[in-house]
């Protein structure tokens, strides 16, 4: 399932945190906008971020991914399309340089590989990895709840004016450490639309995606979001392996 399966995991949370598009904006919040973008007010920031969290239903994306493998020169890079619905709905289709399905709802998620012609089955929270980024897919919507939100580096900005944020995952009690060490986010100042991320593993590891093409509360269909494997596809319970 490495290196793609197991790291898309770490970025389904925020899907549950994008804004509307331009075209869905409605001109709520600007003086939030404006006071986030003058004093690199990271709490104001966040709010919003959150803010529009609570009015997302639905939404479709396309993504593009790279991945930056500690100890290999040339990264690898995918592309395809991400569908999600509250609550805790999600399909994410790689559909470049390969084809892989993987869908989640709740706790449970599923991975449908054509070429292999299975599909592979586990349970989210068994994978201490995407503990958090779990809580904010299932409907929380606080990032400060869940992650220490930190200024990246030298008050770095995104293209847009505002900061980049860092989220550090806290520790949940009871559970070893993540091995998702923090998140960079870049966020589109109009809309707060959430640009790009990127996941930073304690191996070295750096997976960034960026997206496009938003959809947002078009009434998703639920069966866009329902695996339903072509007849004589093998069933593997239980397969994913613990963080």
């Amino acid at each position: 399932m490495k290196p793609r399966g197991l790291i898309v995991v770490g970025c389904v949370c925020f899907w549950a945190v994008f804004p509307l598009l331009p075209g869905e904006w409605k001109g709520e919040g600007l003086p939030a906008i404006a006071q986030a973008r003058g004093s690199d007010d990271l709490e104001a920031l966040v709010g919003r971020v959150d803010a529009r969290y609570a009015q997302i239903k639905d939404f479709q994306a396309d993504f593009v991914q790279e991945t930056h493998i500690q100890g290999f020169d040339t990264p690898l890079r995918s592309s395809g399309r991400v569908y999600l619905k509250k609550p805790g709905r999600l399909r994410w289709d790689y559909l470049e340089p390969s084809v892989e399905h993987i869908y989640v709802h709740q706790d449970q998620l599923a991975m449908y590989v054509p070429a292999h012609n299975q599909v592979l089955k586990g349970s989210l929270t068994m994978m201490v990895s995407t503990k958090a980024p779990l809580r904010l897919l299932q409907g929380v919507g606080k990032l400060a709840e869940h992650f220490s939100v930190e200024p990246t580096g030298d008050g770095e900005k995104g293209e847009g004016g505002l900061p980049l944020l860092t989220l550090i995952p806290k520790p949940v009690s009871g559970s070893p450490p993540s091995s998702l060490v923090k998140i960079v986010s870049e966020i589109q100042p109009r809309t707060h639309l959430i640009q790009s991320l990127a996941l930073h593993e304690n191996n070295g590891n750096v997976s960034t995606f960026r997206f496009s093409n938003f959809k947002v509360n078009k009434g998703l269909d639920d069966a866009v979001l329902i695996l339903n494997p072509p007849e004589g596809v093998i069933i593997v319970e239980d397969f994913l392996p613990k963080s």
